[in-house]
């Protein structure tokens, strides 16, 4: 794996893919990756009982960390420390919801 120049991105098998925030707190970062691997498993148990609201569900779940992480929604470079806080704060609330 491979960070671009300016860092905003990672690059896996030729695909930019936008890389976590780095100012997450490490011990942060881990509880909302450990949030977005159960979220992903879940889409496939969903996708494998053909559940779509189940699996809607789980998408929503994945959605909202790799949000919290910084990978989708405002990119985390426009945001100040006080929002990207927030936003990853928000998402440790979802995490114990």
């Amino acid at each position: 794996m491979e960070t671009t120049p300016d860092g905003r991105y990672v690059v896996i098998k030729g695909r930019r893919w936008r890389a976590t925030d780095p100012e997450l707190p490490e011990d942060v970062a881990a509880v909302l990756r450990s949030q977005l691997m159960s979220a992903r498993r879940a889409v496939g148990a969903a996708l494998k009982a053909d559940d779509p609201v189940a699996e809607r569900a789980a998408r929503d779940r994945v959605q909202r960390a790799k949000t919290a992480l910084g990978e989708c929604g405002t990119p985390w470079w426009e945001q100040s420390s006080a929002e990207r806080q927030a936003r990853w704060e928000a998402g440790l609330d979802q995490a114990f919801e």
